[in-house]
């Protein structure tokens, strides 16, 4: 959601938009999974098995996929469905959608209620929602 408010103020082509997008997924995965190998290779004191390196794995897929699921509103303005603008308020909404049930489903998998969850989607969901708004007032 930060990479797509910092493009809009000064919006490139879709494709460099995508490429972006692809790219920080791609950077952030392999970040993630750096540190949650050193933090798993610390606390455990050794290496992670082949089972354990796959859990890692689907959450750091997780949390690409996040990155890069504004690249499809991207490629629609590419190939002409969509109007880089509009494309860019839909990854924004949607983004600020995904980062609220992302805030859900992970009070949920931590054993919270229903009611603290919601509380935490809200939560993380304004947080997004602030940053949606610094950048309409800085801009």
């Amino acid at each position: 959601l930060a990479l797509v408010v910092a493009l809009e103020a000064q919006p490139p082509p879709p494709g460099a938009v995508i490429a972006s997008l692809l790219g920080t997924a791609v950077a952030v995965a392999l970040a993630e999974l750096y540190s949650e190998l050193v933090g798993f290779e610390t606390i455990r004191h050794r290496k992670a098995r082949a089972a354990e390196l796959r859990h890692l794995g689907a959450d750091i897929a997780a949390v690409a996929f996040g990155i890069a699921f504004p690249a499809l509103f991207f490629l629609l303005a590419a190939v002409g469905s969509l109007n880089t603008e509009t494309a860019f308020t839909v990854a924004k909404w949607t983004g600020l959608v995904l980062i609220g049930v992302y805030g859900f489903a992970g009070a949920r998998l931590s054993g919270a209620g229903l009611a603290t969850s919601l509380i935490q989607a809200a939560a993380v969901a304004l947080i997004g929602a602030a940053l949606i708004a610094l950048k309409s007032i800085v801009h």
